[in-house]
């Protein structure tokens, strides 16, 4: 092991940034599950927006991912388990620092992040749907297609014969560079294999080319400029950040973790994948649930006043007055 005092400005730099994004993302996704759940109130009252709220669930889900993605990855942060992962579990050793590195590997790229993201698949697709499907469907459709990139992910890390007939460079999940604060703690600095990094980087451009696949057929439907609009900026914003991200894991295995080269890409990569879940989150989530919101009380205010003057409305009035709202998600 080669330790040494302390990681450099820049480093601290790249730890302190991470931990500012992670830290609005939680907030962020704390923000959506409190529009899902007042949603599902409010659909309780306003019947119009019943439709809308059947997929609360998949948001909520959605949310959760991205959730527990953004925990993965705090704790991965070196500035977090010196700062405050230490006074709470002083004895966690080297060995054991590098098991975590091992199941971050597993749990990021292998479950959490593509788990988020076919879920934003199934959302953008479900919203053209002339029937919405149960909540059980969705979740098998992400567990069905999450299970093979968890399962490559898991084998490329815990399978020993790999690890002793490859190069370090293929298998490596942390450095053998041993970080020494003044308490005398020791933190081990993760590093992603290369291997893993192509396994992720062939769920990227798969997810990639189903993206592009399931918006078109969206943007063919939709007549709507505002909904038109959104779908362009959530798919433009995944293929891109998306395509960063693999791009940065590839070249994070050029440098040592502790290198000013490697915190460069590892942030790059880091922030591809928070803008997906940014932009996931806002415009599947906050934005659509805002619109039915509106929507529906304007459905509510306008049904009221022209109870008070008119007959009763026929059948279809809701087509009329905008309020249906399936596409709307």
């Amino acid at each position: 092991m080669i330790f040494v005092s302390a990681l450099p400005l820049l480093d601290c730099a790249f730890d302190i940034t991470t931990f500012v994004f992670i830290a609005a993302l939680l907030v962020l996704s704390v923000l959506s599950c409190c529009f899902v759940f007042h949603l599902r109130l409010k659909s309780k009252i306003l019947t119009h927006l019943q439709d809308f709220n059947s997929l609360w669930t998949v948001r909520l889900l959605l949310v959760a991912f991205i959730f527990l993605w953004a925990i993965v990855e705090l704790f991965r942060s070196p500035f977090f388990r010196r700062r405050y992962l230490y006074s709470f579990l002083p004895s966690v050793d080297i060995n054991q620092q590098d098991k975590f590195c091992k199941a971050h590997i597993i749990l990021s790229l292998g479950f959490f992040e593509p788990a988020f993201l076919v879920i934003l698949l199934y959302l953008l697709s479900a919203s053209i749907r002339k029937k919405t499907p149960n909540d059980i469907w969705a979740i098998t459709f992400v567990a069905i297609t999450c299970l093979p990139v968890t399962t490559v992910q898991a084998i490329l890390i815990l399978l020993e014969p790999l690890e002793n007939r490859l190069p370090g460079f293929f298998r490596l999940t942390s450095t053998s560079i041993v970080l020494r604060n003044g308490a005398g703690n020791e933190t081990v600095l993760c590093a992603f294999p290369l291997l893993n990094s192509i396994a992720f980087g062939a769920f990227g451009i798969a997810y990639a080319i189903w993206f592009v696949v399931s918006s078109w057929k969206v943007l063919s439907l939709v007549i709507n400029k505002g909904l038109r609009r959104r779908i362009h900026e959530l798919s433009l914003t995944i293929l891109i950040a998306l395509l960063l991200q693999i791009v940065s894991l590839m070249l994070t295995n050029f440098w040592d973790p502790d290198e000013v080269a490697y915190g460069v890409a590892s942030l790059v990569a880091f922030l591809g994948a928070f803008a997906c879940a940014a932009a996931g989150q806002g415009i599947m989530v906050i934005k659509p649930i805002s619109d039915a919101l509106d929507a529906g009380g304007s459905c509510c205010r306008w049904s009221r006043s022209n109870t008070e003057t008119t007959e009763e409305e026929p059948k279809g009035t809701m087509n009329r007055t905008g309020c249906n709202l399936r596409n709307q998600g």
